[in-house]
């Protein structure tokens, strides 16, 4: 493992901060498979995706866990940006460092996510042709969770006020020089509306995983772009490479891993149903983590190892 700065060349001027991985005896003059792998919004590389990343990488893939543009160790202001766009952009940006290193093969590139990075990753898939295969778990769309909610039951029409509440948020901003927040995550636990999202604010805000760069909020002025945006966007023509995603069976969230493989025009899409475990376990609960990794490294190995 080693922390690295990658320049993203997005027109931003950001500097990404992430971690490289590199497999069990790493040779330099060799060319291996890669994978890029995005954090869940408000986390930061040092949890569940530094996580996935650390262990696929024992399983001989390169790997790159990173924090977000604005986020993080990451630069860019005003902090905790969750621009959407951006976040599949900084995708992409890996993807652009991977391929100037001697010892990736840049034929060989996949990207993989866990909850909105698992939005972000399908977004870039079909967006960018150089990423071979995609992998989510716990995905999350970050536009449908919020227009929809976590249980999706809200209509779209009726998530317009949040576009109202953005809108004002930006003129507040402008007017106050005080950035307006919305969480991401439960910040308190009394917050939490059932118990799979408490543990949400547990992940986040209890030893089990806090981390100082892990805020758990985004800026209210996000929701404009939030609330229209479609991480699946035209998946029926683009998104044709193979994807497996991963869920587990009592998840809230299920329904976005469905929602991707039935919309996606892939021939080679499959669903990896964890049993017992919900959206929260899927971060970091050991036999849940291992059962997933033990999926994805068969998916990669099939997909951009063979």
């Amino acid at each position: 493992m080693e922390k690295i700065q990658i320049q993203n060349f997005n027109g931003q001027n950001i500097t990404l901060a992430a971690v490289i991985n590199h497999p069990k005896n790493f040779d330099p003059s060799t060319q291996y498979p890669a994978i890029v792998v995005a954090h869940p919004g408000g986390g930061v590389k040092e949890q569940t995706a530094g996580l996935y990343a650390q262990k696929l990488a024992e399983q001989g893939f390169v790997t790159i866990a990173f924090d977000a543009s604005f986020q993080g160790e990451s630069t860019g202001e005003p902090r905790q940006l969750e621009n959407p766009y951006v976040r599949t952009e900084d995708i992409s940006a890996i993807v652009d460092y991977f391929t100037t290193l001697p010892f990736v093969d840049p034929s060989r590139i996949a990207a993989m996510g866990i909850c909105a990075g698992g939005g972000y990753a399908a977004n870039a898939a079909i967006n960018d042709r150089r990423i071979k295969a995609l992998a989510t778990v716990s995905a999350v769309n970050i536009g449908s969770m919020f227009r929809n909610g976590w249980d999706n039951n809200v209509k779209d029409a009726d998530a317009a006020a949040y576009l109202d509440f953005g809108s004002q948020a930006r003129s507040r901003d402008v007017a106050e020089s005080n950035y307006a927040t919305i969480p991401l995550a439960p910040m308190r636990k009394e917050d939490a509306p059932n118990k799979e999202l408490e543990e949400a604010w547990e992940y986040y805000h209890t030893p089990r995983a806090q981390h100082p760069n892990a805020p758990g909020f985004a800026l209210a002025r996000n929701l404009n772009q939030i609330i229209t945006y479609d991480a699946y966007n035209k998946a029926e023509a683009f998104l044709t490479q193979p994807i497996l995603t991963i869920a587990g069976s009592v998840a809230g969230s299920k329904w976005m891993s469905e929602d991707l493989l039935a919309r996606a025009a892939s021939q080679d899409k499959h669903m990896h149903v964890v049993e017992g475990a919900n959206h929260m376990s899927m971060y970091d609960g050991p036999d849940y983590v291992r059962e997933a990794v033990n999926e994805l490294t068969k998916f990669f190995k099939r997909t951009i190892a063979a």
